[in-house]
C-alpha cells in the first residue's frame, strides 16, 4: 500500500477513534440531560402539590393546570391509599404504582420508580411524596411523567450525532488524503528528479521545498552526497584521463629511442659491422645514448610509480643548506663553467625533518631544470632560508623564462614548456619533484618572467609531520622509516 493509503489510513482511524468517543460521551450527557429532565418537572410538580397540602388551600383549577404542564400526571391518596384526587382517572387503570406511594407512606421519605403507567407505550417516571394537612391527617402525592417525548429526542440526538460523526470521518479521510498528498509531494518532486537523473549525470540537484522540515533535511544531505559523487566521478574521469594520457606520453617516448636503437642494430647487422667499422661505432655509440635515454625514463617511470604508491621514506633532522650546496657543487662540476652556478652562504643550519636522499633528488632536479633553459654565460643561483616555520630551497636563474600560460602545466608529467628542447629529457622531472615534496607535506612554488629567467622554491614544514616521531631533533642523520 503506498505511503500517502497508509497516512490517509491512520489518520482516519484516529480521528474516527476520536470523533466516536466524543459522540458517545455527548450522547450519553444528553441522553441523561433529557431523562433528568424528566424527573426534576416530576419531582418539582409533586413537591408543589405537597405544599398546597401542608398549607391546608383546596387545589384550585389554575393549581390543577399548573401541575399538569408539560405531559404531568398528579395522583393524591389517603393514609389507606384511597384515590383522593386524579383528574386525569390514571389511578383506574391498575395497582402499578402501588409500589411508590406505598414506600413513600411507610417510610416518611420520598420515593421513586420507573413504571410503565399513562399507557403512552413508554415507561413513565413516578415520584411520590407524603405529606401533612394541618389537621394532622397523612397524604401521599404522586407526580408522574412519561419518557416518550424525552427518548423521542435522544433518538433524534443519536441520529444528528451518527450523521455528523459520519460527514466528519469522510471530510477527514478526504482531508488526510490532502494532506499526505501535500506532504508527500516533495518526495514526488524529488523522484522524479531522481529518475531523470543518468548515471552520469550527477551534476542536477534534487529540489528542495522546504529546507527546515524532515524531508527538506533529507533532500539536503543526499544533494550533499551527490555533490560528493559528483566530484569523485570528475576526479575519476580525470584520473583516467591523466593515466591514459600518461601511457601514451610514455609509449612515445620509448617508441623514440626504441626506433634509433632498433634501426642502428638492424643496419650493424645486416652490413656496417663488416663493412664500414666507423659507421659501426657511431651506431653503438647511438645505442648505447638511446638505452641510457630509456634506463632514465623507465627510472623516472618508477619514481613516479612509488611515489604513487606511497613508498616508505627515510626521514631525519638534517641541515637544508648542507643539501643545496651539495646539489650546486655536482651541477657546478656538469656544467663544466658554461653557466655560473652560485650557492649562496648562510650563517647558521637550517634543519628540517626530511628524506635527504630525496630532498636532494629535488634540488638536483631544479638546478637541472635551470640550466637546461640557461644560455651559455648565464646565472644560477642556489639559496636556503628559513621563515614562518618552513624552510625554503629556492633556485633562480637568468634563463629563457617561463610563459604566463605555461606555468600551471610545467608540474604535469610529460609537459615541457618549449617542446624544442626535447632532447633534454622526457619532462618528468619537475612532476617527480613535486610528488616529493607533498610526500613531505610541503610543496613547490614556480616564478617566471619570459627573457628575464625563473625562480623555482623546494618549500619545507620545519617540524616533523604528525607520522614523524617528535624525537627527531638531533642534526645528526638518525634515520626513520615512515610511510
Amino acid at each position: 500500500m503506498p505511503i500517502r493509503w497508509r497516512l490517509t489510513l491512520f489518520i482516519a482511524l484516529a480521528i474516527g477513534a476520536i470523533l466516536l468517543v466524543l459522540g458517545m460521551a455527548l450522547f450519553i450527557l444528553l441522553s441523561e440531560a433529557q431523562l433528568s429532565t424528566v424527573e426534576d418537572t416530576a419531582e418539582k410538580r409533586a413537591a408543589q402539590a405537597a405544599d398546597i397540602i401542608r398549607s391546608g388551600q383546596t387545589l384550585r383549577a389554575e393549581d390543577v393546570k399548573d401541575l399538569t404542564l408539560d405531559g404531568v400526571f398528579v395522583i393524591i391518596r389517603n393514609a389507606e391509599g384511597k384515590v383522593l384526587y386524579d383528574p386525569l382517572k390514571l389511578a383506574e387503570s391498575g395497582v402499578k404504582d402501588r409500589i411508590v406511594w406505598e414506600k413513600a407512606l411507610d417510610r416518611g421519605r420520598p420515593a421513586s420508580e420507573q413504571i410503565e403507567f399513562s399507557g403512552g407505550g413508554a415507561p413513565d417516571y413516578i415520584y411520590a411524596v407524603r405529606a401533612r394537612t394541618p389537621q394532622g391527617r397523612a397524604r401521599v402525592v404522586e407526580a408522574g411523567k412519561s419518557y416518550k417525548a424525552a427518548l423521542e429526542d435522544v433518538r433524534e440526538i443519536g441520529v444528528i450525532l451518527v450523521a455528523g460523526i459520519g460527514v466528519a470521518l469522510v471530510l477527514s479521510i478526504g482531508g488526510a488524503y490532502l494532506l499526505a498528498g501535500t506532504a508527500l509531494r516533495p518526495v514526488e518532486a524529488v523522484t522524479a528528479t531522481a529518475r531523470e537523473m543518468g548515471e552520469g549525470d550527477l551534476a542536477k540537484r534534487l529540489p528542495i521545498a522546504n529546507p527546515k522540515d524532515e524531508i527538506g533535511r533529507l533532500t539536503t544531505t543526499i544533494n550533499g552526497l551527490l555533490a560528493r559523487l559528483d566530484a569523485a566521478f570528475r576526479r575519476r574521469e580525470e584520473t583516467l584521463s591523466r593515466q591514459r594520457r600518461f601511457a601514451a606520453d610514455a609509449s612515445h617516448e620509448l617508441r623514440t629511442p626504441l626506433t634509433a636503437i632498433s634501426g642502428h642494430a638492424r643496419m650493424l647487422d645486416e652490413w656496417a659491422l663488416d663493412g664500414d667499422k666507423e659507421r659501426a661505432r657511431r651506431s653503438v655509440a647511438t645505442i648505447r645514448r638511446e638505452a641510457g635515454k630509456m634506463r632514465g625514463l623507465v627510472e623516472s617511470l618508477l619514481t613516479l610509480t612509488r611515489g604513487d604508491e606511497d613508498a616508505p621514506m627515510e626521514v631525519g633532522r638534517y641541515d637544508l643548506g648542507a643539501v643545496a650546496k651539495e646539489a650546486t657543487e655536482s651541477a657546478r662540476t656538469a656544467v663544466d663553467g658554461k653557466v655560473s652556478v652560485d650557492f649562496v652562504p648562510i650563517e647558521h643550519e637550517v634543519t628540517a625533518t626530511f628524506d635527504r636522499g630525496r630532498v636532494l633528488q629535488v634540488a638536483s632536479i631544479l638546478l637541472d631544470n635551470a640550466l637546461k633553459y640557461t644560455p651559455c654565460g648565464g646565472n644560477v643561483t642556489v639559496r636556503v632560508v628559513e621563515e614562518n616555520g618552513s624552510v625554503a630551497l629556492a633556485v633562480s636563474d637568468t634563463g629563457v623564462g617561463i610563459a604566463e600560460d605555461q606555468l600551471p602545466l610545467i608540474f604535469e608529467r610529460f609537459h615541457r614548456a618549449d617542446p624544442s628542447r626535447s632532447e633534454g629529457g622526457a619532462g618528468l622531472g619537475l612532476s617527480i619533484a613535486r610528488q616529493i615534496a607533498e610526500a613531505h607535506g610541503g610543496r613547490i612554488t614556480a616564478e617566471s618572467t619570459p627573457g628575464t629567467g625563473s625562480t623555482f622554491a623546494l618549500l619545507l614544514p620545519k617540524r616533523p609531520r604528525p607520522s614523524t616521531p617528535e624525537d627527531l631533533n638531533e642534526p645528526a642523520p638518525s634515520k626513520r622509516t615512515v610511510p
